[in-house]
């Protein structure tokens, strides 16, 4: 990576400016996707919708998200990255303001929808923006903070829909995302510093095809392509329909209770560092099947009456995902010499697309067999995604292997 005079450094104003927007970007983002997770048993109570359909509400915003990112990156290159991603959180947190007050069901998919969509112009563009920006020694810090402001925002809006819920209503709670969306749109288009490394391109339409194809000729990228699908695919659909047991007798908890839950993402960041540690010590290929067999092993906690253990198996289960999902994302980067924006979205397109697919499709399983039927189809992805693992340790190195930072969640 080259360096120039205008690379932003750590210690300096500009590097803080950075840092504050892009954490406030990441935070907007992830609550707006992920805070109507906990909501999912509200949205099939009042709008007398199946656990399936109710899951709509993440799996469309997740799936139009995916489609989102294919195009994202490339009109950033003539717009601009700092105006893709200053509409995109403006865009998404208004969308999410409007929500709260829809009348219908078919209203609110719509908008939840169109803020997939609109929220698909701050991921690609975030990392295009800290690679062309911030000095090579200064990169891993930013990198780091802005998808720690990731899962922060991940977390935070399933804990404030929970808790605002309980105390009000979901309508409520959406607003309060939407206002919190709305200020950090504002601190990020005031605190950003305008892009000084970055020319802008022509569009040339004929190429974006052959760039995204390259990536399916190499023997293993379609494999982790594969592999976002299923672990993404598998972890979404226990946190999608956990609610609706644990709201269930016998065990009756509350909505706050039931957003905190999601509180055991502080394990899948502690678990992402160390997959990242022993893959950079022993090798991707090495640590992959493990972390997908802790997943399993989660998953088979799960299963258990009692409370505790239950519990357990979703520290677990999140633990081996955020694992899984750190080693695949940066073995991408390592595995792409050339359009590795294009690979990054590829991957983050299947990843989102497994969140969608494979999230809704969980609830007719749980609609037929409740729990031991989610358990056993996550159990079935998670042994694919194993098989997988084992097979990516066979692949022939394209180079040597080393720890790049993994694509934000």
């Amino acid at each position: 990576m080259t360096t120039s005079a205008t690379d932003i450094k750590t210690g300096t104003p500009a590097f803080r400016h950075v840092t504050l927007a892009l954490t406030a970007a990441g935070f907007s983002t992830f609550a707006v996707l992920y805070c109507v997770q906990p909501l999912l048993p509200v949205f099939s109570a009042e709008f007398h919708v199946s656990p399936a359909q109710s899951s709509l509400a993440l799996s469309l915003s997740t799936g139009l998200l995916g489609i989102g990112l294919l195009m994202a990156g490339p009109l950033s290159e003539v717009g601009g990255r700092k105006p893709i991603m200053t509409g995109s959180l403006f865009a998404s947190a208004l969308l999410t303001l409007v929500a709260a007050a829809v009348p219908n069901w078919p209203t609110l998919l719509i908008l939840r929808a169109l803020a997939g969509l609109t929220l698909s112009g701050l991921p690609a563009v975030a990392m295009a923006y800290l690679s062309e920006e911030m000095h090579a020694k200064a990169l891993g810090l930013a990198m780091g903070l802005y998808i720690s402001g990731n899962a922060l925002g991940g977390m935070a809006g399933r804990l404030v829909t929970g808790a605002v819920t309980d105390f009000s209503s979901w309508r409520v709670a959406l607003a309060t995302i939407g206002v919190l969306a709305l200020l950090a749109a504002i601190a990020f288009w005031r605190s950003l510093p305008p892009s000084a490394n970055f020319t802008p391109h022509a569009l040339r339409w004929r190429e974006i095809p052959r760039s995204f194809l390259h990536h399916f000729r190499d023997p293993g990228l379609p494999w982790l392509f594969a592999e976002a699908f299923l672990v993404m695919g598998g972890f979404v659909t226990i946190y999608n329909y956990i609610g609706f047991r644990l709201l269930a007798p016998p065990y009756n908890l509350s909505q706050t209770a039931v957003g905190a839950i999601f509180i055991v993402y502080l394990a899948g960041s502690a678990s992402s560092a160390w997959a990242g540690h022993l893959a950079g010590r022993f090798g991707r290929r090495k640590v992959l099947w493990l972390t997908v067999v802790i997943a399993i092993a989660g998953v088979g906690l799960t299963v258990s009456d009692r409370l505790v253990i239950i519990l357990a198996g979703i520290v677990v289960v999140t633990a081996g995902f955020f694992g899984a999902h750190s080693v695949a994302s940066s073995w991408v980067g390592r595995r792409a010499p050339r359009y590795r924006a294009q690979a990054a979205s590829l991957y983050l397109l299947f990843y989102y697309f497994g969140s969608s697919v494979v999230g809704t499709t969980g609830g007719w399983f749980w609609a037929r067999q409740g729990w031991t039927g989610v358990a056993g189809f996550v159990t079935s992805l998670f042994l694919g995604a194993l098989l997988i693992a084992l097979r990516l340790a066979g692949v022939p190195r394209l180079q040597p292997e080393a720890t790049s930072p993994p694509l934000p969640q």
